[in-house]
């Protein structure tokens, strides 16, 4: 390799007319000249202008500040300043910090903070703190904080906090906290929180909070709180709180609570507030409008409270309100059923069917 570099730098020296790209890359070679030597001579310190741990280094010195270039940062401790390093070492030599500007083909150490800028990918094995760009990937053992963007992903194996931008996906496998985008999709195996953008899906292990977009789905595996928009479907297996829009359907394992409108159902054990469902919805216990162009359905022994419209109320239990649609059937009454049939199972005799309006109280 070293030999090639020589014989190209020979050649534009001797050359009668050098270009202004020729000059550039003269330079280029020039640096990779001082910086295969640095590397494989003295590669346990490298060669440093004008002092051993400050100003400028060619090679792996383990501890310096200043401008440093090295192939590969092996065992290093601490770094200040401007390192420029072209690959990421073996594992068992992976070791130190950085602190300032990193660049190259892949950066990598213990813990990168400040500017990161990896040709190919970045990585840390802690920690990766400031602003981290990609051009295929950044990822971290740890935790990931500051701006960071992934040409393909952006992953941590601890928590992703700050503005986090993968084209493909973005993900940690603790808690995933601020500005978040990935092509594909969002997702944390603990908590999710902030601005989460997914063009296919959005998701959590457990709590998802915030501003939710899901091309296709919004899921949590506990809580879904905030605003959230899925254009299939949004989902928690517990509760599901705020603003939720489906395109399809959206559910909880316990509570659906807020402003609910989904294009064919809406579906929880307990349901209250505001729910619009294209085709139906139901529950054990509902409270508050429910409107539905098919049904409203409560399950045996359930309640439902407020207002109430369907072509079809169907309520397995007790009805205290309002009820209006075409037919409205009720084991129990306290207040009125207005459509074309109305039937109270538990009502007086005389009471029991009635047109246009039935009640009780």
């Amino acid at each position: 390799m070293c030999l090639s570099i020589f014989k190209g730098v020979k050649s534009m020296i001797l050359s009668k007319k050098p270009t202004l790209i020729n000059q550039i890359h003269l330079g280029i070679r020039f640096l990779l000249i001082f910086i295969f030597a640095g590397s494989m001579v003295l590669p346990a310190r490298g060669f440093t202008i004008p002092a051993k741990n400050w100003g400028i280094c060619f090679g792996n010195s383990p501890q310096f500040t200043g401008l440093r270039f090295n192939f590969i940062d092996r065992n290093i401790r601490t770094i200040n300043g401007v390192n420029v390093t072209l690959w990421k070492p073996p594992d068992k030599q992976v070791s130190g910090t950085v602190n300032g500007f990193s660049l190259g083909l892949i950066p990598y150490a213990d813990r990168l903070n400040g500017l990161q800028l990896g040709l190919l990918g970045l990585g840390a094995e802690k920690q990766v703190t400031g602003v981290s760009i990609g051009l295929i990937g950044a990822g971290s053992g740890g935790d990931i904080k500051g701006i960071t963007i992934g040409g393909i992903g952006v992953g941590a194996g601890g928590s992703l906090i700050g503005i986090n931008i993968g084209l493909v996906g973005t993900g940690a496998g603790e808690n995933v906290t601020g500005v978040n985008f990935g092509g594909l999709g969002v997702g944390a195996g603990q908590n999710l929180t902030g601005l989460n953008i997914g063009l296919l899906g959005v998701g959590a292990g457990e709590n998802v909070i915030g501003i939710n977009i899901g091309g296709l789905g919004v899921g949590a595996g506990q809580n879904l709180t905030g605003l959230s928009f899925g254009l299939l479907g949004v989902g928690a297996g517990e509760n599901l709180t705020g603003i939720t829009i489906a395109g399809l359907g959206a559910g909880a394992g316990e509570k659906l609570t807020g402003l609910t409108i989904c294009g064919l159902g809406a579906g929880a054990p307990s349901i209250r507030g505001v729910t619009i469902a294209g085709l139906g919805l139901g529950g054990k216990f509902v409270s508050g409008l429910s409107v539905a162009l098919g049904t409203v359905m409560v399950k045996d022994d359930g309640m439902i409270s407020g207002l109430n419209i369907s072509a079809f109320n169907y309520i397995k239990g007790t009805q205290k309100g309002v009820a209006i649609g075409i037919v409205n059937y009720a084991y129990r009454l306290k207040g009125i059923q207005i459509g074309l049939v109305n039937i109270v199972r538990d009502n007086p005799r005389g009471r029991v069917i009635l047109p246009i309006i039935n009640f009780n109280f």
